[in-house]
């Protein structure tokens, strides 16, 4: 049975054809400033890694359209956390757009000096669950291992700006040694997750090394990388990369990218190869407003990671970290894009939204109320189309069933 109930407001203006089409196409990210650099050197991930802009002067001059808010905000960058932009990724911003998704992502602005007292330089509350010099154990089953403080690019958003760049003087320092004896001594530990800063800066000798060490752990069963590596230098995917990798099955890879734009020709190729070599893809957005706090914006963004074979796996409400108010969206927001994406695309497209909790509490599902009510004998639904069922259950959650028949009876 089920009732129509009216459908929640729409916020959104039907989109155009034309702005559905642009978000969807892929582009590359071209050459810009750098056109006249030899291809070897182009295509080369060390030559990006050496050309990243990561000074005031290299970015005045290569946009001299910065506001007064950038201005500012790259003077004191290395406060906070440090500026780097690899020259392929820095070709993705519109220097006439000052709300250009990328330039909000990468380029500092003088907001990341204002600070709450709600906000926190460890908002997941991973220090306080670090057994050992770089290793985060939370969760019962799982570890997270810090494998380096840097990055290919630097997110203005993020989680640890506390320790990634070293620009606060965190002095990171991992003890691979302890991580892995940790792990060994350890046989609920299942599931390693290698992340830093990027995993995949190291060379491929060095990160083979880490993996087999892991990989011969009997207990560990798999074995996963999260880096924005494939987003932001997609040059280092290269095929010996990829060779390496395939060796250390099972082997999941979580990539990070925010919005479509960001998936270049260059990035789908990328990211062929890593699937092509058998590893499972999957992607981790941040709710970021001027970003993809759009339901156009995301549900363009998230079919396209399809598109890129990788299955669209959270999207998180920003962390409280310090000095990111200007790039939070709000939780509300983040419901009124997930109703615009339950029902009106694949279920394979549709991420799950989470806040991690402060302090450390982990990541808590943010759901729509899809359950209206429960009653003695039935739960109250409805889909997202507003309709509203009703799904016969008892009241202490046992199926309900019907009374029962003599046998005669049931086989009249």
């Amino acid at each position: 049975m089920h009732t129509d109930l009216p459908s929640p407001e729409d916020p959104e203006e039907p989109p155009s054809r034309g702005r559905l089409a642009s978000l969807k196409e892929f582009h590359s990210a071209g050459r810009g400033f750098w056109g006249n650099i030899p291809d070897a050197d182009w295509h080369d991930w060390r030559w990006q890694l050496r050309h990243r802009i990561t000074t005031l002067e290299q970015l005045q001059r290569l946009m001299p359209t910065l506001t007064p808010e950038e201005f500012a905000g790259t003077q004191l960058a290395n406060h906070r956390l440090a500026l780097a932009i690899t020259p392929y990724f820095f070709n993705l911003i519109d220097p006439a757009d000052e709300n250009c998704p990328i330039r909000w992502q990468v380029i500092p602005r003088v907001e990341e000096t204002h600070t709450a007292s709600w906000e926190m330089s460890d908002p997941c509350g991973e220090d306080s669950h670090s057994p050992v010099p770089g290793l985060v154990h939370r969760y019962p089953d799982r570890v997270l291992f810090l494998v380096t403080d840097r990055c290919a690019a630097y997110c203005r958003y993020c989680t640890r700006s506390r320790l990634v760049s070293n620009a606060t003087g965190y002095d990171f320092h991992p003890d691979f040694a302890g991580q892995i004896e940790y792990i060994r001594q350890h046989s609920e530990v299942r599931d390693v997750l290698l992340s830093g800063g990027d995993p995949l800066l190291f060379n491929d000798e060095r990160l083979e090394h880490l993996l087999s060490q892991l990989r011969a752990i009997p207990h560990v069963e798999f074995l996963r990388i999260g880096t924005r590596i494939p987003i932001f230098l997609p040059q280092r995917i290269t095929p010996q990369l990829c060779d390496m990798l395939r060796k250390y099955h099972p082997l999941f890879i979580s990539i990070h990218s925010n919005h479509p734009r960001e998936l270049t020709t260059e990035v789908r190729d990328a990211l062929a190869r890593l699937a092509d070599a058998g590893i499972p893809l999957g992607n981790q957005s941040v709710l970021l407003r001027n970003v993809n706090d759009d339901p156009v914006v995301m549900k363009a963004h998230l079919q396209k990671l399809l598109l890129c074979r990788v299955k669209p796996y959270y999207l998180y409400q920003c962390d409280l970290i310090s000095g990111s108010a200007h790039l939070r969206s709000s939780v509300r927001k983040g419901l009124e894009i997930m109703e615009k994406l339950r029902g009106h695309t694949t279920g394979y497209a549709v991420p799950q939204y989470v806040i991690d909790a402060p302090d450390g509490g982990g990541k808590v599902p943010i759901n729509p109320d899809y359950i209206l009510s429960r009653n003695a004998d039935r739960v109250v639904i409805r889909n997202y189309e507003g309709k509203v069922f009703e799904y016969p259950e008892g009241p202490d959650g046992t199926p309900m069933t019907a009374p029962p028949v003599e046998i005669e009876e049931a086989l009249v």
